[in-house]
């Protein structure tokens, strides 16, 4: 049999520069958008690399990067030996995974029941409704929260008339994880579930047409269509999850915890914020909060390869 002719591609000749040159007249406005993006990537998330190498030195600002002390991985061996490290480390596990486990479902079922909606006009203003809590500020929010939760606050007054004791709930390590968890969810749920609602319109109607003619119910449908076709979607979204679970949400929780709750509260960015802001530790938080980015680093990659190796789809 003969061999089928491959087809040259002729922009494989053309030089690159020149590549360049017809793509910058073709979508110059573009281009010209993408700037102000690339600067602040530059600056703010590349520039500011640089000052990691504070981690090594005992850094005086007086000093500076290049003339205060080398010290290694002093700060490094000093945190995994410090009293701290186990209740830091260990609670920034345990708010991570439980935030994960109940959190991470919540926008997908929501999409789901918002695109069974028949009425165009009730979607809208479920999809509203969810979504304004995301656009309130971290501070507003606790705020509420706490009034919420105090000793006469609503919630509170609610579960006493269920036999509960009638405290300010966020001086209880027994209540802080829930308040934390729920308190979230309500903030994030509608913002969460838009990637999931795009990826349900991209759906073709015909596989649920034909599922219907083949007599398959909701749940079949569900169960066939519907989550297959947002498995790719899912996936990425939980490795980026993942990648995020040793930065949980260290603002919301220096809002709620006090010294009352440090033991269940405290996580490795709240240490990072109380030694380098308040302590002045500068070197020593640095440290710590390097630390943190490599381990999430290796959890995303770790999870991106089990990814790959399980279903073909992930971030890379």
């Amino acid at each position: 049999m003969k061999k089928k002719q491959q087809i040259a591609d002729p922009s494989k000749d053309i030089p690159l520069g020149l590549k360049l040159k017809k793509d910058w007249s073709k979508y110059k406005s573009l281009y010209l958008l993408f700037v102000p993006i690339l600067i602040y990537y530059i600056v703010f998330q590349y520039g500011s690399m640089f000052g990691l190498i504070i981690a090594f030195e005992n850094y005086k600002p007086r000093l500076g990067f290049f003339k205060s002390p080398f010290v290694g991985l002093t700060h490094f061996k000093n945190f995994i030996n410090d009293y701290y490290f186990k209740r830091t480390l260990m609670n920034t596990i345990r708010i991570s995974v439980t935030n994960l486990i109940f959190s991470f479902p919540c926008p997908i079922i929501l999409a789901i029941f918002i695109s069974e909606l028949r009425s165009k006009t009730y979607s809208k203003a479920v999809q509203t409704i969810t979504y304004i809590p995301h656009f309130v500020s971290i501070v507003v929010v606790t705020s509420i929260v706490m009034d919420l939760t105090a000793r006469n606050g609503a919630i509170t007054q609610f579960l006493a008339k269920f036999g509960f004791e009638p405290v300010t709930m966020l001086n209880e390590t027994k209540y802080f994880l829930p308040i934390y968890i729920i308190s979230g969810i309500w903030q994030n749920i509608g913002w969460n579930s838009i990637v999931y609602l795009a990826a349900l319109l991209s759906i073709d109607a015909q596989l649920y047409e034909a599922a219907r003619i083949d007599g398959a119910g909701k749940l079949r449908q569900l169960w066939s269509i519907t989550l297959p076709s947002l498995l790719p979607t899912i996936i990425i979204m939980l490795i980026l999850q993942v990648g995020k679970m040793f930065n949980v949400g260290y603002e919301k929780i220096i809002l709620m915890y006090n010294p009352m709750t440090y033991e269940v509260a405290d996580v490795i960015n709240s240490y990072v914020y109380r030694e380098g802001l308040l302590n002045l530790n500068y070197s020593y938080a640095a440290a710590v909060g390097m630390f943190n980015s490599i381990v999430s680093f290796i959890l995303v990659w770790t999870t991106n390869k089990i990814s790959n190796k399980l279903t073909g789809s992930g971030l890379w």
